[in-house]
């Protein structure tokens, strides 16, 4: 009989436990199934609890903390659940903060349980001891240091109701040892809200019934989506607004699959690499409605020059977003997923096919000078576009796609294409080269039913490559496409369009992948001719296990359209 978490928790409040048990009590009441951690000396109590609690939480051995916070990322945006890490003091602790910055970053919902030295301790410069809370305040959305058994669960509950509620973010609980060996009753209770706190705005009316009169006098309106939409589980509420209003909708990098690449209203990715429709023409807009968005300067271009004759409608959950780089004639603070229906009913039909049309005149543009060169090269080695491309048809656009950064990450979100929602999973504003590996084994896990195909550089690859060991021991059957141009191939496009071609210091000398995947357990193989690709590929597909194919390409292929750092995005190239 399956006994539900409540009823487990009446079963066991008031019974004296240790800290570190009633951790791990407190995972099982929020519903975390999986943790992903690295144990070490101020964190063994807990691990050694967490013997007991083996067949009720899966502990993914992961081979650097770092790891452990991107494999929790993969697992939360793939899930739309929180994320759990589990790492010792000192280093360990350490070594999470680039993940931290990450998920702060792009919003992504992590609690991190962090071991620290005993409360007597405290600040001597003991063994492994940091000031973890000082160090992860600027990249946290909330942080706190335990040092009582008896405070073990109320810190777990508001760190647990802290990183999902409103926009989503990274939390840090740091326990000292001797809480989590002391031993207190057990008490439990959901936090549902936290006095100052208010995670979201009430919607105000008035400035809803503004939006709808600027939607429906508008005559060259555009959507703009971005993760909001994805983080609140609003992509039906967004279909019927686009549906009624007519409006074509364009996708920031991390808002792709939002809407299918295939919808008759989608117009295409925002941003420096994006497509070429919806940066030449926000000139042309009188109107743009921001959803979930925060007009990052990847998308935006020169801000001065972004969208100049237009009115700006900007639904975001995070006031403070609102105004910070674009201003916006009318602000609607509040959860997309209630404004979105708001504005919907307040709005009437409309109708433009015509202003749409415009759109696919720069698609066919961008088709014939950028897509068709990068899909179907004349000759030479593969491209990695068509790797991409080929990869795509292979999963009939149907696989969650992580990308670590760089130039593999902007050709897999232009040309993989996507059907359902959360099937990218990508670094977007820390842009943290190493991302990817780790990300694809927890989206892996936190997505079982789907396929999960890693597209990931050589260089990218070799800042994380001691993850492939979690996935020997873990079983965890990612495919990782690897396009090898022996290059940091991004950074060798700056210094070709931008620096003379001086290329200093991009060029790589790689090691014998093969061989690594091998000793890791991994299947593999390498293909250097496109008449391969595609038998390579199915191959990939088929095994039932994890499995690198390393597809050798063009190593001085530039990523294009490309607006120019600082430029406006309506000076977009094709070249």
């Amino acid at each position: 009989m399956h006994t539900s978490s409540d009823e487990a928790q009446q079963t066991i409040d008031g019974v004296r436990m240790t800290g570190s048990r009633a951790l791990l009590e407190s995972f099982l009441i929020e519903g975390v199934d999986t943790l992903f951690g690295y144990p070490g000396g101020a964190i063994i109590p807990v691990y050694d609890a967490l013997y007991d609690y083996r067949n009720r939480l899966r502990h993914i051995l992961v081979r650097h903390e770092q790891g452990a916070v991107h494999a929790a990322q993969g697992y939360a945006r793939v899930s739309g659940r929180v994320g759990v890490c589990l790492v010792t003091s000192g280093p360990g602790a350490t070594n999470t903060v680039t993940g931290l910055a990450d998920a702060l970053m792009d919003s992504t919902p992590i609690v991190l349980i962090t071991g620290q030295v005993g409360s007597s301790l405290l600040g001597t410069d003991a063994f492994q001891e940091t000031n973890f809370i000082g160090i992860t305040q600027a990249v946290t959305k909330w942080n706190c240091q335990v040092k009582r058994a008896e405070e073990i669960p109320a810190a777990i509950a508001k760190a647990f109701f802290v990183a999902r509620s409103g926009r989503p973010g990274p939390v840090v609980v740091d326990i000292t040892k001797d809480a989590q060996c002391g031993v207190a009753p057990f008490h439990y209770e959901r936090v549902t809200s936290i006095r100052s706190y208010v995670p979201v705005s009430e919607p105000d009316p008035a400035r809803l019934d503004e939006a709808a009169r600027l939607i429906d006098e508008a005559q060259r309106p555009l959507v703009m989506v971005g993760q909001g939409v994805l983080l609140g589980n609003a992509e039906a509420q967004l279909r019927a607004f686009l549906e009624k209003s007519g409006m074509p909708v364009a996708s920031t990098l991390l808002g792709l699959s939002a809407v299918p690449t295939d919808a008759p209203q989608y117009v295409g990715m925002l941003g420096m690499h994006g497509n070429y429709g919806p940066n030449i023409r926000n000139r042309e807009c009188d109107l743009i409605v921001a959803v979930g968005m925060r007009f990052d300067d990847r998308v935006t271009g020169s801000p001065a020059h972004f969208a100049e004759n237009a009115r700006v409608i900007h639904l975001e959950i995070d006031p403070a977003e609102i105004g910070k780089i674009i201003p916006a004639d009318v602000p609607v603070a509040g959860d997309v997923r209630q404004t979105l229906p708001m504005l919907t009913e307040r709005i009437h039909s409309r109708d433009h096919s015509a202003w749409i049309e415009g759109f696919r005149v720069c698609d066919r543009i961008e088709r014939e000078r950028v897509i068709d060169k990068a899909l179907h090269p004349a000759g030479g080695r593969i491209h990695m576009g068509e790797a991409v491309d080929t990869v795509a048809r292979a999963y009939a656009n149907d696989a969650v796609v992580v990308t670590d950064v760089g130039q593999q990450q902007m050709f897999a979100a232009r040309y993989f294409g996507f059907r359902h929602t959360r099937s990218l999973v990508t670094s977007g504003g820390l842009g943290t080269m190493g991302f990817g590996l780790p990300a694809a084994i927890g989206a892996k896990l936190g997505a079982p039913e789907r396929d999960v195909v890693l597209f990931v550089g050589d260089g990218g690859l070799q800042m994380t490559i001691q993850e492939l060991g979690t996935i020997f021991q873990s079983k965890v059957p990612v495919k990782i496409v690897l396009l090898n141009n022996s290059f940091l191939g991004m950074v060798r496009q700056w210094q070709e369009l931008f620096y003379d071609s001086r290329y200093s210091f991009t060029e790589l000398t790689n090691p014998d992948f093969g061989m690594i995947a091998r000793a890791n357990g991994l299947g593999y193989r390498r293909v250097e001719s496109r008449e391969e690709l595609a038998d390579a590929v199915a191959e990939m597909k088929a095994s039932q296990e994890a499995y690198l194919l390393e597809v050798c390409v063009e190593n001085q292929e530039n990523v294009f359209p490309m607006v120019p750092a600082g430029a406006p995005a309506a000076e977009i190239r094709l070249e």
